[in-house]
């Protein structure tokens, strides 16, 4: 059995935020290699399933969520902190699906 860290507290839906005039969620990589290519591009897939404008933030670099390249260029490594914003129709429910995504390691 792993000593791994899990982070279980709450579901996404929960701690999804009220953010100017949108959402915003905060999030950690938990996954061992970080946000590398396979999970950049299933990100990517979740988010353009939502009817809003999804942006993935690590520090003061804000990428399109829906576009693959530009998650990968944010090499957001194991333990790294992003923030998912959204605004739209679908704001709230794709946070807390892409927040659960995240939180379960892409599986």
């Amino acid at each position: 059995m792993s000593n791994e860290t899990h982070e279980t507290a709450g579901s996404a839906q929960e701690d999804v935020a009220v953010s100017g005039d949108g959402f915003a969620l905060r999030v950690r990589v938990l996954n061992e290699q970080g946000l590398h290519a396979r999970p950049a591009a299933r990100l990517a897939q979740e988010a353009q399933k939502f009817a809003c404008d999804i942006s993935l933030a690590m520090g003061d670099e804000v990428v399109d969520a829906k576009s693959i390249l530009d998650i990968l260029t944010l090499a957001a490594g194991h333990g790294s902190e992003l923030e998912l914003r959204a605004a739209g129709p679908e704001a709230r429910d794709a946070l807390a699906h892409l927040g659960t995504l995240i939180r379960n390691r892409f599986r």
